[in-house]
C-alpha cells in the first residue's frame, strides 16, 4: 500500500471521492442543464437575498471545480450568466477560472513530479512542443480554441519553463471570448425560463441566445486560420 502515500495517489483518491459524492448529492443533480432549469428559482432567490456572498460562493465553487478538473465547468458558466447576467457572470467566471488554472499551474510540479510530462502522453508532448516554439501565441490559441482538455493546458506549461505572469495573462485574456459566449447563453436561458415553462422559438431565441450563437460561430471561424498557422509551423 506504499502507493497510497504518494501525492498523486492522494489527489486521485480525492477526485474520485468528490465524483462519487456528487452522484449522491443535490449538487450533482444541479450540474446539468435540466437541473439548472429546475433549480433556477431557488438559485435566483439565493442571489437576491445574499448578493455579494452568493457571488463569492460561485467563484469559490468554480475554483474548486477547475482545480480538481471536475465535470461541470460549462454548466457553472451557464449558471453564472443566468444568475448574474452576461457581463458580471463573465467577469466572475473569468476570475474564478484564472485563479483555478493558476493554482494547478503553480502546484503541478509538486503534485505530479518533475518528470510528469513524459507520463502525460502524446497530447501533452504536442502542447509542450507548441509552447516551446512560441509560448504566448500558442497559449492564447489553446485558450481561444479548446483543442485539448483545460486541465492538461494548465499542467503542461509548468514543465516548459513558462513564467507565471505569462500563464496568468494568456489564461485571463484567452478565456474571455468563450466565457462570454456561454455567459450570454446562460443569460438567454434564464430569460427563456423566466418567460414560462412552455417554450416556443421566440422564447428561446432571445437576444442573449442569438448573441451566444453568433459568438460560437465567430470562434469557429477564428479557429480556421489559427489552426492552419500552427499546423504550418
Amino acid at each position: 500500500m506504499n502507493w497510497l502515500k504518494s501525492r498523486q495517489a492522494r489527489l486521485v483518491l480525492l477526485v474520485l471521492a468528490v465524483l462519487v459524492a456528487l452522484q449522491f448529492t443535490p449538487l450533482g443533480q444541479w450540474l446539468s442543464v435540466d437541473g439548472l432549469a429546475r433549480s433556477r428559482e431557488a438559485l435566483v432567490g439565493v442571489v437576491e437575498r445574499h448578493g455579494p456572498l452568493a457571488a463569492i460562493g460561485y467563484v469559490a465553487l468554480y475554483v474548486f471545480v477547475i482545480s480538481l478538473a471536475l465535470p461541470g465547468a460549462t454548466i457553472l458558466t451557464l449558471a453564472g450568466g443566468m444568475l448574474f447576467g452576461a457581463a458580471l457572470g463573465t467577469a466572475l467566471t473569468v476570475a474564478a477560472a484564472t485563479v483555478g488554472a493558476t493554482l494547478v499551474f503553480l502546484l503541478a510540479r509538486r503534485l505530479f513530479g518533475a518528470d510528469a510530462l513524459e507520463r502525460l502522453g502524446g497530447a501533452a508532448e504536442r502542447i509542450a512542443a507548441g509552447i516551446r516554439r512560441e509560448a504566448v501565441s500558442y497559449l492564447l490559441f489553446l485558450r481561444l480554441v479548446p483543442l485539448f482538455p483545460f486541465f492538461l493546458v494548465n499542467i503542461v506549461p509548468a514543465f516548459c519553463g513558462v513564467r507565471p505572469k505569462v500563464f496568468v495573462l494568456t489564461t485571463l485574456f484567452g478565456i474571455v471570448p468563450g466565457t462570454l459566449v456561454y455567459s450570454l447563453a446562460g443569460a438567454g436561458l434564464g430569460a427563456a425560463l423566466a418567460a414560462g415553462s412552455s417554450f416556443d422559438v421566440s422564447q428561446v431565441l432571445t437576444p442573449q441566445m442569438l448573441g451566444a450563437l453568433l459568438g460560437l460561430g465567430a470562434l469557429a471561424l477564428l479557429a480556421i486560420p489559427l489552426r492552419r498557422r500552427f499546423a504550418r509551423d
